[in-house]
């Protein structure tokens, strides 16, 4: 309050005190520390900036921002760039009367400018760029400004004429007044300022035509004019103006020929005339501004041909002619130009073979579309060969009359980024060696006659985002190998004679935005993992001969019909065309078909099936009974003659639990369920639910292994969890949709049994182990390498991506959940389990799960936070860290508890994170792999979920981070 009182007060000074004498004031407060306090009166500094400014100081010297003058102790120069400050420019500046320099650039100060340069007598520069300034500038700002040098008000909001009195200003040698909105015309004084060396007017509304004079600013080195509504000639004098060096009179409505006097200007590095309306030819006497390194004409209404004299600009850098109505061929002589990096002569009437010489010059850019280029380009590529290092990183030749085939010699242009030969007539095949293209972003071939397949080296074109070969003569099938290209955003195929089918490897692309591959003879169905490609906006297949059904899911839920029209074969709701069945159903046993015989299912089936041999089972299950203790036997056997006298079958495991047929529907009854296939479980079933044959038990229940009939092993989870089971109808929802979930690094359901007191779930039995066991219970020499770990991750991060696109939720990611199958592929276990139970936030938390309580996502502990997927990404990034690191998500010492999250992203703020990656592979990873994995790992465990990423984007983002492996490139040589 103090403060504020007393910045009010000498704002009344100042206003009442200073007309009168500024002398006047108490001695006790110094007149610069009294202006400095009253402007921070005025403004707001959010961040504190004039923090140091304290009014009992007696003098502002040492204050951040202030420079004084060392032999009179006044402020000279104040300089606050940046700091954020807002409000308005108040009359305490008028204080400092010693100040030379004054800039604010780069606020946020709004108002206008109601001070006067006369005020401030000893001002040289002043920057007040960069804020929200507005309104007029008034006649009195420029009045008395004699002592100034620089002045600029670009990027505010300044409006209506420039004063005239800005002429009084006569050693002003740099005026910026640019990207304002400033109107009217130009006054004729400002040619009167003979000072000036740059003027920068650009960006405002200036009208009319340029003021004649301006051969008197004989010092002036830059003009730039662009972007204004100038009409009329360039002024004749502009040649008196010798030490320009560069000239920007572009995106206005000048017109008329270029005036002669301009040749005068050997020292001009910089002209820029295009989006103009500029007529006649170029000018001979262009060769004689030698000192060019830019010249722009485009956009004009240039024509005719262009001067050979152009060949004298040795120092030309970037010539730009586009959009003008040149004729004839480029003079041989351009090929004196051997500075030239940039040549646009698109959209004229240029006719003629491409120069030899034009791949000698060492150009990155060559832009030659929609001219009338005729011929082959045979001679300029195999002028190209005697330079082997072509720097050329855009080749545009689309739009002519080229024939003749690709040369073989496109392969020497390895910094080729786009390569667009669309709109010609070229045939033959497209060259194999464009894979050695490494960097090609862009590659149009479209609307030409080429011929053959697409080679399979394309695929070792691994930059490319836009690929489009549409409308040709191309034949054969997509190369798989297009899988390879992973930062595809674009596919464009159509109106070709393409066969087979559509590869599954344009799934992986997982970049895809517009796929076109329509009106070829594509055959087959498409495949499934196409609906993982989420960004998809468009996809056309149509006039194709496919058949099957659509995808399902994402994008193709909502495909136009025109996009896959002309398909007879397909089905799906979008063709209005419903799908047959092609699956098997699931076989269902049910214990009403006792008047079965053994092998067969009722007749309601139409078909016969086998079923389980219901008295073998007995016999064995009866034999391989654990022996506890003959009060167990005796429980055992009359549980076994119970069930026998109610059912034609039963099958007794130890424990005591029921695994029957009954031709009674009470509750004893059971149900068995298989999704695919034809089980008998009468050989092995020794080892069914068999203590010795157990593999594991976890929160949900104990493992078996057992052998079926044709001798394939399968594992049988055995719920424990039995109490909390949700009703029989909900419980085989849940199941059958889990059934459903088909991917190649999924362990798979195969199908389920169901009585009110026993459920049992039928997995594929997978080999390897789990991947807990693999990092943490190896021997000194058996680590896994770090591919191994990457692509365990990976593929980890690609089913639970799937599981998500049909909403499955997994809920119990951990290590030990991951197992490994006898290749070394990981598939992800127990997905989606929890969903079996009505109470999922009381049961998660239970004790039974407590040993994922390392992977669990913070919001699990609240009960008012929805548990999405972000819960499986949490867990997932856990599981990342563990991976590299090799360390468990949370390790118990003998007095300290570590948490791998924190132990990760404390190295990582220290700039040491590479030292956390497992001990056993130091030296044998890739730092560049090793480390954005990482990142990634702590992103996943933000503790924000809407600051995860969606499972979709963590795989693109792997699959980014995986350099390209030697052994793909070795694939497609």
């Amino acid at each position: 309050m103090r403060r504020l009182l007393l910045c009010c007060g000498l704002a009344l000074i100042l206003v009442v005190l200073y007309p009168i004498s500024v002398n006047g004031l108490s001695p006790s407060m110094n007149d610069d520390v009294l202006g400095l306090i009253v402007f921070k009166a005025d403004v707001q500094d959010p961040q504190g900036k004039l923090a140091s400014w304290n009014e009992d100081d007696e003098s502002p010297c040492i204050w951040n921002g202030v420079q004084c003058n060392p032999r009179s102790n006044r402020v000279s120069e104040l300089v606050l760039d940046g700091f954020s400050l807002s409000g308005k420019l108040g009359r305490g500046l008028l204080q400092l009367q010693f100040l030379h320099r004054l800039s604010l650039a780069d606020n946020n100060l709004t108002g206008s400018l109601s001070l006067s340069l006369g005020q401030l007598p000893n001002l040289r520069t002043v920057d007040l760029s960069g804020n929200s300034l507005s309104g007029p500038i008034s006649s009195d700002f420029f009045q008395q400004c004699g002592s100034l040098r620089s002045l600029s008000l670009a990027k505010n909001k300044f409006s209506g004429q420039i004063p005239a009195s800005l002429s009084s200003c006569s050693m002003l040698t740099s005026l910026n007044i640019s990207s304002n909105q400033f109107s009217g015309q130009l006054p004729a004084g400002v040619w009167s300022m003979r000072a000036l060396r740059t003027l920068d007017l650009s960006d405002n509304m200036l009208e009319g035509e340029i003021p004649k004079g301006i051969e008197g600013l004989t010092a002036l080195r830059a003009l730039n004019l662009r972007k204004n509504k100038f009409v009329g000639e360039i002024p004749d004098g502009i040649g008196g103006c010798i030490m320009l060096r560069s000239i920007d009179l572009s995106e206005n409505s000048l017109s008329g020929a270029l005036p002669g006097s301009m040749q005068k200007l050997t020292l001009c590095n910089d002209l820029s005339l295009q989006i103009n309306a500029f007529t006649g030819n170029m000018p001979d006497w262009i060769g004689e501004m030698r000192s060019l390194e830019a010249l722009d004409l485009s956009e004009n209404n240039f024509s005719g041909g262009l001067p050979s004299s152009i060949g004298q600009l040795r120092s030309l850098k970037q010539l730009n002619i586009s959009t003008n109505t040149f004729s004839g061929i480029l003079p041989d002589s351009m090929s004196g130009c051997v500075n030239l990096l940039v040549l646009d002569v698109s959209h004229n009437s240029l006719s003629g073979n491409i120069p030899s010489w034009i791949f000698r010059l060492g150009l990155q850019q060559l832009i030659f579309s929609e001219n009338r280029l005729s011929g082959t380009m045979d001679n300029a590529f195999a002028a190209s060969m005697e330079n082997s290092r072509q720097k050329v990183v855009a080749l545009d030749i689309s739009h002519n009359n080229l024939s003749g085939e690709i040369p073989l010699a496109i392969g020497v242009f390895s910094s080729l980024q786009v390569l667009n030969l669309s709109k010609n007539s070229l045939i033959g095949g497209i060259p194999s060696n464009i894979g050695e293209l490494k960097l090609l972003d862009i590659l149009d071939l479209s609307e030409n006659q080429l011929n053959g397949s697409i080679p399979l080296e394309i695929g070792r074109a691994t930059s490319l985002n836009k690929l489009i070969l549409e409308k040709n003569f191309l034949a054969g099938n997509i190369p798989t190998s297009i899988g390879n290209c992973s930062m595809l955003t674009s596919l464009s195929l159509s109106q070709n004679n393409l066969t087979g089918p559509v590869p599954a490897a344009v799934a992986k692309l997982a970049y895809l935005q517009y796929v076109d591959l329509s009106f070829n003879k594509l055959i087959g169905t498409l495949p499934k993992q196409l609906a993982d490609l989420g960004r998809l906006l468009s996809f056309n297949i149509s006039h194709n001969q496919l058949q099957g059904e659509l995808p399902a899911g994402a994008f193709f839920n909502t495909i136009s019909p025109s996009s896959v029209s002309g398909n007879p074969g397909l089905c799906g709701a979008s063709v209005n065309r419903t799908c047959p069945t092609v699956l098997p159903k699931p076989i269902v046993l049910n214990p009403n078909s006792s008047d079965s015989p053994p092998g067969s299912i009722p007749e309601k089936f139409g078909h016969e099936k086998k079923i389980l041999s219901i008295s073998a089972l007995i016999a064995i299950g009866a034999a391989v009974v654990i022996v506890v203790g003959v009060i167990a036997i005796t429980v055992l056997n009359l549980r076994v003659r119970s069930s026998a006298s109610r059912s034609a079958a039963a099958l007794t495991f130890s424990g005591g639990d029921e695994f029957s047929h009954s031709p009674s529907t009470d509750a004893n009854s059971g149900k068995l369920v298989m999704f695919s296939g034809d089980p008998d479980f009468s050989t092995g079933t020794h080892a069914l639910l068999n203590k010795d044959c157990e593999l594991g038990r976890g929160g949900f229940g104990a493992v078996y292994r057992t052998v079926l009939k044709d001798g394939r092993s399968v594992a049988i989870k055995k719920l424990t969890v039995s109490s909390l089971v949700k009703s029989q109808d909900d419980f085989e929802r849940e199941v059958k949709k889990l059934g459903k979930a088909r991917h190649s690094n999924l362990v798979t359901l195969e199908g389920y049994y169901w009585t009110s007191s026993l459920q049992l779930l039928i997995y594929e039995f997978v080999s390897g182990g789990n991947l807990y066991k693999r990092l943490h219970e190896g021997s000194g020499g058996d680590y896994l390498s770090w591919n191994e770990r990457f692509n365990t991750i990976l593929g980890t991060a690609k089913s639970l991506a799937y599981l998500h696109q049909m909403n499955i939720i997994h809920y119990n990611l951990k290590s030990s959940n991951i197992l490994i199958d006898s290749s070394g592929e990981p598939k992800v276990a127990d997905y989606g389990l929890a969903r079996l139970l009505p109470m999922l936030d009381r049961y998660v938390l239970s004790s039974k799960i407590q040993s994922a309580l390392g992977y669990m996502a913070p919001e699990f502990a609240c009960k008012t936070v929805k548990i999405t997927e972000k819960c499986d990404v949490y867990g997932f990034g856990v599981l990342i860290l563990e991976i590299v690191t090799g360390k468990r998500p949370v390790e118990y010492m003998e007095d300290d508890v570590v948490v791998l999250c924190d132990m990760v992203r404390g190295a990582l703020e220290e700039g040491r994170v590479e030292e956390c990656v497992d001990g056993r592979l130091q030296g044998k990873f890739p730092a560049e792999e090793a480390i954005p994995v990482m990142k990634l790992g702590l992103i996943c465990t933000s503790q924000v979920p809407s600051n995860r990423p969606d499972m979709a984007e963590v795989v693109n983002i792997l699959e980014l981070i995986r350099c390209p492996s030697e052994s793909q490139d070795d694939e497609l040589g």
